[in-house]
């Protein structure tokens, strides 16, 4: 198979490369992801994939052959609000607090650049998460374990918060960050020969 890059850091992210077998290297893309709240929620992580690939073929040597680049991002939507990665502990706890007892929507666009046809195809996985009721314990708790670091949402679905999952509805990957049906899908659709 021919390789990716992976315009993401997320761990999670290449753990499910891995696990598919697609040859890939990292490179971080430097993107302002400050968005504007005129967009729809469900346009926002397409834009921010877009910017992540755009800002990693701009970053790599002229003249150099692009391959492969995916993008990935992940934003959470609930009550009309956003919710990416909390600042600190207290944002984390608030977040946690709303998305108790609740039913909020992970939304993770995916962005393939294809460097033989210069094109681009995207995807939007839509995943919805209900938390069960949690006492301020419980969620003062699970902020102190520290995994709400860098986490969409202040919790990390496929780690310890999933004792306080009572339902999903949609895909389990795309709420991890990297829906793979959907990434199949693309990869199908642009010639990328995975079934190798």
């Amino acid at each position: 198979m021919e390789p990716i890059i992976l315009a993401s850091s997320s761990p999670r992210r290449q753990e499910i490369l891995k696990m598919l077998k697609i040859p890939y290297r990292v490179i971080m893309p430097n993107i302002d992801e400050t968005i504007s709240s005129m967009l729809a929620h469900e346009e926002i992580p397409e834009l921010l994939a877009r910017e992540k690939v755009t800002a990693v073929i701009r970053s790599l040597p002229a003249g150099q052959e692009i391959p492969w680049v995916l993008g990935a991002d992940t934003i959470i939507s609930f009550n009309k609000s956003l919710y990416g990665k909390p600042q600190d502990q207290d944002e984390a706890f608030k977040f946690l607090k709303d998305f108790q007892g609740n039913t909020h929507t992970i939304l993770t666009a995916l962005v393939l650049y294809n460097g033989k046809t210069h094109s681009t195809t995207s995807k939007l996985c839509k995943t919805k998460v209900t938390f069960s009721p949690l006492t301020d314990e419980e969620i003062q708790w699970y902020v102190d374990t520290g995994e709400w670091h860098g986490a969409a949402g202040g919790y990390r679905i496929q780690s310890l918060a999933s004792m306080f999952i009572s339902h999903i509805d949609g895909s389990y990957s795309g709420a991890i960050g990297l829906p793979i049906s959907e990434l199949y899908d693309i990869l199908k659709e642009q010639g990328y020969k995975i079934l190798e």
